[in-house]
């Protein structure tokens, strides 16, 4: 009995090996199918931008004014991505060229403007990947060109490059191996600057704060 059920081991063991050398693959972890956001990115972006300055003297009369802002963007980004199983955690940078402003009118009759020239962030990116899709959180330091202005019969205007943060949120999907196609929205907090004014006009500060939606395309190297 027992160098029959040997035997039989042996038998079976002869039988296997033939078995793994046809399918090499029989119990080697195999990572899932889908697409790698691990790589480096270069793109454009666009969109729409709506916010807020608050414009306060800083010196003689008081004096104070809030334009809305609003208006078109166009920039470019560069981003690095790793994957780690389904989480996504990167680094973005991008730079905008702006066309947001707007103005308003003060008790005196004098017209405050508030014109974002450029705008741009320096970004930490953590996301979930599922296959092509990527939905992700981003935040970071940023900062802009952002020039204040009055006219009050005579005409004054200073700009000042303001720094402060930003946050947001946006999903990414990748059309091929190359391409990713996104949306996002982005809050930003400038802070406060001050500038100082020529006479007859008032020192002041001013501070910005925006909202964006853009989209997005991307080139994966």
């Amino acid at each position: 009995m027992h160098r029959l059920m040997v035997a039989s081991a042996g038998f079976l063991a002869a039988l296997a090996v033939p078995a793994f050398a046809a399918d090499p693959t029989v119990d080697v972890p195999m990572t899932a199918p889908g697409f790698d956001w691990t790589g480096y990115y270069a793109g454009m972006q666009a969109g729409y931008g709506w916010g807020q300055s608050d414009i306060s003297g800083t010196e003689g009369a008081p004096f104070s004014a809030s334009p809305d802002v609003d208006g078109g963007f166009v920039g470019g980004h560069v981003a690095g991505l790793w994957q780690f199983d389904q989480a996504v955690l990167g680094a973005e940078a991008d730079l905008n060229y702006s066309s947001v402003d707007g103005t308003a009118e003060s008790g005196l009759g004098s017209t405050f403007g508030t014109d974002i020239k450029w705008f741009g962030s320096v970004n930490a990116k953590a996301g979930y990947a599922a296959d092509h899709l990527l939905v992700y959180g981003i935040g970071g330091v940023a900062f802009a060109g952002i020039e204040t202005s009055q006219v009050a019969g005579p005409a004054f205007a200073g700009t000042r490059t303001n720094v402060g943060w930003t946050v947001g949120a946006g999903v990414d999907y990748a059309l091929t191996d190359k391409f990713v196609v996104g949306a996002q929205y982005r809050y930003y907090d400038f802070g406060s600057e001050h500038y100082d004014a020529p006479e007859p006009f008032n020192d002041r500060d001013q501070n910005v704060k925006l909202n964006t939606v853009g989209i997005n395309l991307s080139y994966k190297f």
